[in-house]
């Protein structure tokens, strides 16, 4: 197999193809718009002459994004950390695979965060629903990202998962690239992430042995991603609430749109990325007498293990679990000042709700939204070391 069989997903190669796609990229009008509304005081045409000068995927992260990213991290963020790097043997390569907060940025600063640790960068999935101008699509594949396809109908999933799948293990085996993919469809809105089975399944079907063998050849290396604060938070709790009016609600491309430019210019606080080693030697611990989907079912359920348990808390998680439950079981974990900012950050985002004629009862219900969304990752991290010690003690 070559990156020619798949052509119509893969990043795209170095070489002269590839500057094609830089001058093509640059002249672009609307890339134009873009960077100049990102980056007010760019001087577009020097920009552009860097970018010029680009030869391959590596030197466009290294010159391009970094810089770009440290730029988003000081504006946007009180900094990002990681943790666990040790556990990226630079000898292997991985499927990074990890909940989802930000449609743009969850990959972009795990990126940053493995440069910064001295080791490969990955390829990234991405959805084509979110390739909604042709040179979003031209940017992303330069940027060392492979396509998703979605929306394909019944016929036309299966063999976009076996494509897929195919796919992710060339990379892994031939072209010696790590991978990072979230571990569902969409982010989970209300930050209770759970791992689809149906990814797993799609990770599994190629391979020439069982399903565990298969899973093994990729190197699945859970990463837990904690955002402070979600710049999204409002819009998806407008969403909730438009999906509790109308259970058929559907969002439109513009929403995706306005979700990719809040996250990304939006205020996160605190950005901490956990690698988490990869799972190899549990998958030996599998029953053999397991079927398929008990198999991508147990794994599943080991990937959130490793994501609940590395979670990096702040005060916000703390606190909206004891406004939700009505208690003060975490209140050593802050103080009465970051209560008052708690407070005042949910009455502002609030008011940035733009719904019409909402009544006082669907208030309780987004400010319970509000709650539980910054709460889940609390909870889970308490289930997940429940069910870590209870294991051990057996």
């Amino acid at each position: 197999m070559t990156n020619q069989d798949f052509k119509d997903i893969a990043p795209f190669d170095d070489g002269d193809e590839f500057h094609g796609h830089i001058e093509r990229l640059v002249a672009e009008p609307q890339f134009q718009h873009a960077i100049k509304w990102v980056m007010p005081d760019v001087d577009y045409d020097r920009f552009a002459q860097g970018l010029l000068q680009v030869k391959t995927q590596e030197a466009f992260q290294v010159n391009i994004m970094k810089p770009f990213l440290e730029r988003l991290e000081k504006l946007t963020t009180s900094g990002i950390t990681y943790g666990g790097i040790e556990s990226y043997d630079p000898g292997k390569n991985y499927v990074l695979i990890s909940n989802h907060r930000d449609i743009v940025l969850d990959a972009a600063f795990l990126n940053l965060s493995l440069l910064r640790g001295g080791r490969q960068t990955c390829e990234i999935a991405i959805g084509n629903n979110l390739l909604i101008m042709p040179w979003i699509d031209e940017l992303v594949r330069i940027n060392r990202s492979f396509i998703v396809k979605r929306d394909t109908g019944l016929r036309g999933a299966l063999e976009a998962a076996k494509q897929l799948s195919a796919y992710i293990h060339y990379a892994i085996t031939e072209k010696h690239s790590s991978l990072w993919i979230a571990h569902r469809e969409g982010r989970a809105k209300d930050s209770n992430d759970i791992t689809q089975e149906s990814l797993i399944k799609m990770l599994a079907l190629a391979g020439n042995g069982s399903t565990v063998s298969n899973l093994k050849e990729i190197n699945l290396l859970p990463v837990s991603i904690s955002y402070e604060y979600d710049p999204n938070d409002y819009l998806k709790i407008r969403e909730f609430l438009l999906k509790r009016r109308d259970p058929n609600f559907k969002k439109c491309p513009n929403d995706d749109l306005k979700s990719m430019e809040t996250g990304i210019l939006g205020q996160k606080g605190r950005v901490h990325f956990e690698l988490t080693g990869d799972i190899n030697s549990e998958l030996d611990l599998l029953p053999e007498d397991l079927n398929r989907s008990m198999v991508c079912a147990k794994v599943g359920e080991i990937v959130d293990r490793h994501i609940h348990q590395n979670y990096k808390l702040y005060p916000i998680n703390y606190i909206a679990y004891d406004l939700l439950h009505g208690g003060n079981r975490f209140a050593d974990k802050y103080t009465a000042a970051d209560v008052d900012s708690v407070k005042e950050r949910f009455a502002q985002r609030m008011e940035k709700i733009e719904v019409p004629d909402i009544t006082a009862e669907e208030v309780n219900f987004m400010r319970e939204m509000a709650l539980t969304m910054y709460a889940n990752p609390l909870n889970n991290k308490l289930k997940a070391t429940d069910c870590s010690t209870q294991c051990e003690s057996r």
